[in-house]
């Protein structure tokens, strides 16, 4: 089953999209003659589009009862199982289980399938509320985020399971942290 867009957001894209490439260059502020978007107009849809991606992520809490907790950046956090093991710290080498999902409730990836998820913290190379969240958490502890797209993979998705836009869900346990 294929997912309807909102045309208002494909209107918002659109827009996104031409003062991105039409504003390269120009000043901040200045108006681009082809398109008349500016980096405050950009400012505005996007600030638009966080909003209702906001309401999504609470509709879908509410739904389910979840008592999700929620940082300044918009993260939704739940700790739901606490472990005794070390605190996740950047620099550190953390190793997750890990079920990531969209709000349908399909299943982009898992660690069942894909093998558990090793990084270092602070590296980059994760999602950035999968980085946000994971340093909330120490060995053996197992939460619930909500990734909101601009903490996910934003307006083009992963080219691959991830939609564009896409709110992604990840259960996590920490399996693992080591100072290697």
């Amino acid at each position: 089953m294929k997912a309807k867009l909102n045309p208002s957001y494909l209107i918002l894209l659109v827009i996104l999209t031409l003062g991105i490439y039409s504003c390269k260059g120009k000043e901040a502020g200045e108006h681009s003659v082809e398109s008349g978007v500016s980096k405050e107009d950009l400012v505005r849809a996007n600030q638009f589009l966080a909003g209702k991606d906001m309401e999504l992520i609470k509709a879908y809490v509410n739904r389910r009862n979840w008592e999700m907790e929620y940082t300044g950046t918009g993260l939704g956090y739940q700790i739901y199982e606490y472990g005794t093991g070390d605190k996740v710290e950047r620099g550190r080498t953390v190793t997750i289980e890990y079920t990531v999902s969209l709000l349908d409730g399909r299943v982009c990836y898992s660690s069942e399938e894909d093998g558990p998820k090793t990084f270092r913290v602070g590296q980059g190379g994760v999602e950035a509320g999968l980085e946000e969240g994971i340093q909330m958490l120490r060995e053996g502890d197992k939460a619930r985020f909500i990734l909101p797209p601009f903490l996910a993979h934003g307006l083009i998705g992963d080219q691959n399971r991830i939609p564009s836009r896409a709110v992604l869900i990840y259960e996590v346990e920490v399996v693992k942290t080591s100072s290697r």
